[in-house]
């Protein structure tokens, strides 16, 4: 992975209560993301697949060797987009990122992407290989609100993901009016914990107080159900 370092990643389905339970005991101890109101905002993603569901079904059926691209941005800014590759080498997750202009995610929506090959953005570059070999391309939206906190040791994050929704097959990315509907029940938050090499034991005694054994499973996972 070109020397990057993997970091773990958990992900369960909990409630709003449990959510609200774990939020009042993390407050304690964890910081909030300086970015966002409140550590809060609304993220929009835009994933890659092909007609084959190559992406989806290399995660529904848990392969330990797999790549992700997607595109993203933040409270619907366009000026400042994300392109993000997303690795898993057996329980690691590694992820490398460069800046995508709103005009060149148009083009490689379109089909445009000749120019991709020679870029100086290494993920684009791979991008494109994986444009090419696997007709991978833009396949849906996912959109949905996140709440993070932070505990510098160990390097945790833990972020509460609600409001999911999908755009089912629009890619239109750009478009703040984008049609999505739910992707998931009301009632469900996404909890994630991500961290280095060790989670610290305070962060466990905190975790432990709501039942984390139920189902993992992905926001794009989610919003493919339908579609």
């Amino acid at each position: 992975m070109n020397g990057l370092k993997g970091r773990r990643e958990l992900k369960h389905a909990i409630t709003k209560a449990d959510c609200h339970l774990l939020r009042n005991s993390l407050q304690n101890f964890m910081t909030l993301d300086p970015h966002g109101q409140d550590g809060r905002y609304l993220i929009r993603s835009v994933y890659f697949d092909n007609f084959d569901n190559k992406i989806l079904r290399q995660k529904t059926e848990g392969f330990y060797h797999r790549d992700k691209f997607r595109a993203r941005l933040y409270d619907h800014n366009t000026d400042f987009i994300n392109l993000e590759k997303k690795s898993k080498r057996n329980n690691l997750t590694y992820k490398q990122k460069c800046r995508l202009s709103a005009a060149e995610y148009e083009r490689i929506r379109s089909g445009d992407i000749d120019w991709m090959s020679s870029d100086s953005r290494c993920i684009l570059r791979d991008l494109y290989v994986q444009m090419t070999l696997f007709q991978i391309k833009p396949t849906t939206v996912v959109d949905y609100e996140r709440e993070v906190f932070i505990y510098e040791y160990g390097n945790v994050r833990v972020t509460f993901d609600s409001h999911v929704k999908t755009s089912y097959r629009d890619t239109d990315f750009l478009n703040p009016e984008l049609i999505v509907v739910d992707a998931m029940e009301p009632d469900v938050i996404i909890l994630e914990i991500k961290f280095d090499e060790f989670l610290p034991d305070i962060i466990k005694q905190l975790l432990s107080i709501i039942d984390t054994r139920k189902t993992a499973f992905s926001k794009y996972q989610l919003s493919r159900r339908y579609g």
